[in-house]
């Protein structure tokens, strides 16, 4: 089963694609971990993304692409794969298409609205990084770590502001890969808003 998910900021694709991943026993490959493991092994690429990042660049196509095709290419993507945060261009999604074929693009659908309530609620401990929700995973004691005892905090990430932003960047860059895809009759929708173990019921529904 080879697969692209695409989805908004807080569609829950990073943990439909943890069960999706032991259920089909194929690897979920985000991009944001292939640049953090190219980087921590100092391949080649790992090395010219890090210094790309510490200089404020922006990583070229060029480079996220061959990581991609490198990774694909390893024994354990032979019986398909998991792809989360690529493509997001249609520059990139022919530069896959040149790679491989899939069998399903799987589009989260969540509203603006639920987006916004679940990043906003989400609140982290410093030391830790325990992530907590106000509404959905509160802690024991109200704005405190439960182990630590510390003051939880609010990510600038997760604040409303940078959320709509972040979504209207989405919508700009990511949405007409949802046209290129339909037109190839491989759009695969899927309802974001229910609880985990549904949103995964209804995946494993529409791929059949």
């Amino acid at each position: 089963m080879r697969m692209v998910f695409l989805g908004p900021p807080g569609a829950g694709k990073g943990t439909i694609a943890a069960l999706a991943r032991e259920y089909y026993g194929i690897p979920h490959i985000s991009t944001g971990d292939l640049f953090r493991n190219n980087i921590k092994n100092g391949t080649e690429l790992g090395l010219r993304v890090k210094s790309i990042l510490a200089s404020g660049g922006l990583v070229p196509d060029s480079i996220t692409i061959e990581m991609v095709r490198n990774r694909l290419a390893e024994p354990d993507c032979a019986r398909g794969f998991i792809l989360d945060g690529f493509p997001r261009t249609i520059g990139q999604a022919d530069a896959l298409a040149e790679m491989t074929g899939l069998d399903a693009v799987v589009d989260f659908r969540i509203s603006k609205e639920e987006v916004v309530k679940r990043l906003s609620g989400r609140r982290m401990c410093p030391s830790t990084g325990r992530i907590y929700h106000i509404l959905f995973n509160p802690p024991k004691v109200e704005g405190k770590d439960d182990e630590t005892g510390e003051d939880l905090v609010q990510r600038p990430d997760d604040r409303e502001d940078a959320i709509v932003h972040r979504l209207e960047v989405y919508e700009e860059q990511t949405e007409p890969l949802i046209a290129y895809y339909a037109s190839k009759g491989l759009i695969k929708e899927v309802d974001a808003s229910l609880k985990p173990d549904q949103v995964f019921d209804l995946l494993k529904k529409v791929l059949g």
